[in-house]
Order: C-alpha cells, then sequence, then structure tokens
C-alpha cells in the first residue's frame, strides 16, 4: 500500500509498514480503491510528514475536517482557511470554525492579548496585531517546527460513526506509539475520542495532557490549556 506513503518522511518508512500491518487487509483495500472518504489517498499519512526524530509531542484529535476543502491530513489544520484576522475581529472562515475559534482564543488569552471576562469580535478587533502571525499556516507550520505530530485517533472520516471508524485505528496507534517510546514525547489528548488512547499509553507512559476538544467553548478558559500551550508563542510572529 506505498501508494498512501508519498508525503510521508522516510524516517517513518519502517514504523509505519510495521503499523498498517495491524490494520484489517479488507479495510486497506477499501481505502485504495474508494474516495468516498477523507482526507483522501494523497493525505492519509501527511502528519507523518514531519521526521520521526523530530517528534517532541502528540497531539491527538479525533477524525478529519468533514470537508475536502479542509481536510489535509494534520489535525485540526483547516486547510480551507488562510488569513486569521480581520478589521472586525477573527476572519470569517474562522469565526465559522468553531474548533479553531476557540483555539485562536484560548491562545490570545494565553499570552493576555485578551480578557477572559471580553473574547467577543469587537475586542479582538481591538488587538494591535503587526507583531502576531496572520494565517494559520503560520500557526501550524510553527506546530510542526516544535515538534508537535498532528495525528486525529481516528485518520479516516467515511460515512461510518466516528467511534466505529477510530477502532480501525486503535493498534495502528498503539504501533506508532510504541515505536515513538524511546524518545519519549509528550501525549495532548483533545476529546473523548482521543481520550481512547489512553489506553496506548499503559506501556509507552508518555507525559499526558487531556483537555475538552476545541469544539466545546469552555476549552477557550481552560487554564491547564493555556498553561501549556502558552510556552511556545504559537501566534508571535
Amino acid at each position: 500500500m506505498n501508494i498512501f506513503l508519498d508525503e510521508v518522511d522516510k524516517s517513518w518508512h519502517s514504523s509505519l509498514h510495521d503499523a498498517m500491518r495491524t490494520l484489517d487487509p479488507a479495510y486497506l483495500k477499501h481505502l485504495a480503491s474508494s474516495n468516498e472518504w477523507l482526507p483522501g489517498q494523497n493525505n492519509l499519512f501527511k502528519a507523518f510528514s514531519l521526521p520521526k526524530p523530530n517528534v517532541r509531542y502528540i497531539l491527538l484529535g479525533e477524525s478529519p475536517y468533514p470537508r475536502a476543502q479542509s481536510a489535509n491530513g494534520y489535525a485540526f489544520w483547516d486547510n480551507a482557511v488562510d488569513t486569521l484576522w480581520s478589521e472586525s475581529g477573527l476572519s470569517k472562515p474562522v469565526n465559522r470554525a468553531t474548533s479553531l475559534r476557540n483555539l485562536i482564543k484560548m491562545l490570545l488569552i494565553a499570552h493576555q492579548y485578551l480578557s477572559p471576562d471580553d473574547t467577543s469580535q469587537a475586542a479582538i478587533a481591538r488587538i494591535d496585531k503587526s507583531s502576531l502571525i496572520q494565517t494559520l499556516a503560520e500557526l501550524f507550520n510553527q506546530l510542526l517546527n516544535d515538534g508537535f505530530l498532528l495525528l486525529n485517533a481516528s485518520l479516516v472520516l467515511s460515512d461510518r460513526p466516528k467511534t466505529q471508524e477510530a477502532r480501525h485505528w486503535q493498534r495502528f496507534m498503539q504501533c506508532i506509539f510504541g515505536s515513538l517510546k524511546p524518545q519519549q514525547p509528550e501525549l495532548i489528548l483533545l476529546g473523548k475520542i482521543a481520550e481512547q488512547a489512553a489506553a496506548f499509553n499503559e506501556q509507552t507512559q508518555f507525559k499526558t495532557h487531556r483537555f475538552e476538544h476545541p469544539y466545546n467553548i469552555s476549552f477557550i478558559h481552560n487554564s491547564e490549556a493555556q498553561a501549556f500551550f502558552r510556552p511556545f508563542k504559537l501566534l508571535d510572529a
């Protein structure tokens, strides 16, 4: 199934071949022959473009975005979003994307650009953004530069329920985690489906951070999430 490995850094090839052997052959055959799923064959393992030795964190979301123009193989990276800001605050594409909107607001609070008491568009519009990043690509490239492996618990979104799809990938994820054990990355679990990965961590014992999925408005005010992400200064240009 080398058709899936075009976007993969060569440092992952051995680990991915081992992990793919844990997948149901019929399931793999279906993925290879169908285009009725996201993020598509070319992007399935896109997260593994980050060289394996560079992995310092595993950020685990739930599943790909449900839109072809948005799903690019990296967890939480909406490929349809470019500019972060507008004169009225967040750009329209960011403001429409609930998880992304809440993530940006959480980061703004973490870096004290925004008061937790007022996260409105008007409050964001008043921020001087001249020293901030301007695009979503800048944000996610910074995450990659900081060693974040941006995975979803289910690498595929189809017409099946997300929890059912994620079960296909459990042994795969366990194998990937095992291959990273020598370098002991930290694990960030975002959401209930990602929480299932805690079971894979029993043998690897990675330091683990658990936060609600950013879709939840409470994520904006999660002080533990703010404290974790603050040192990375992800919004600074």
